[in-house]
């Protein structure tokens, strides 16, 4: 695996108790939507569920509008602020992924959108079943993987979206659920795509 010094993982940042506590809570207490779009007149579906937080006045979508920008919610609130304290860093926004099994997954992609500014810091929390996270480079063949735990923290730093592509990939051996959370910082309020 080669060396990744744009990634950061803190294993144990919420400990097995509280990770079990705020898998649950978000599993049962969050309004997960429809994972089924229309975008002009065909119909896509979402390989996961998700849902999409922010703060009044930011507004960060795609696919038309796929995602409606909701409030934080108290619970959501709390887990932030454990965050921005540990990275002594503020997010505006969080991106909560609901992948209920091995068969839901997040394809090859880099979150480098316009809507997060040059260097964009972003801080990912899994809850739940462990998942690999693969990354590989964009210029060279180097890949690797990083395996997030329940109650793991990974700190994307800003060169990690400019250098590298990232990956869940489908694993029909998983039977059980994980939720991860990406908190982001947008700087402007366009719209924006991401995935």
């Amino acid at each position: 695996m080669p060396s990744c010094p744009e990634l950061e993982l803190i294993d144990g940042f919420f400990d097995a108790a509280e990770s079990a506590r705020l898998y649950q809570q978000l599993l049962h207490g969050q309004d997960w939507p429809d994972n089924r779009y229309i975008v002009a007149g065909r119909q896509f579906i979402l390989p996961r569920l998700q849902t999409w937080h922010a703060d009044p006045g930011i507004r960060y979508s795609y696919s038309n509008n796929l995602l409606e920008t909701r409030p934080w919610t108290p619970l959501l609130s709390e887990i932030r602020a454990r965050v921005e304290s540990y990275l002594n860093f503020q997010f505006n926004s969080v991106l909560v992924n609901l992948y209920r099994n091995g068969e839901d997954y997040v394809g090859w992609h880099s979150d480098n959108e316009p809507e997060l500014g040059g260097q964009p810091l972003i801080a990912s929390l899994s809850l739940g079943e462990e998942r690999p996270l693969q990354f590989r480079h964009k210029q060279s063949s180097d890949f690797g993987q990083v395996l997030l735990r329940s109650g793991s923290l990974l700190v994307m730093q800003p060169d990690f979206q400019h250098l590298w592509l990232h990956s869940v990939p489908i694993d029909p051996n998983v039977t059980v659920g994980r939720i991860n959370l990406t908190f982001r910082k947008v700087i402007s309020v366009s719209k924006g795509f991401f995935g």
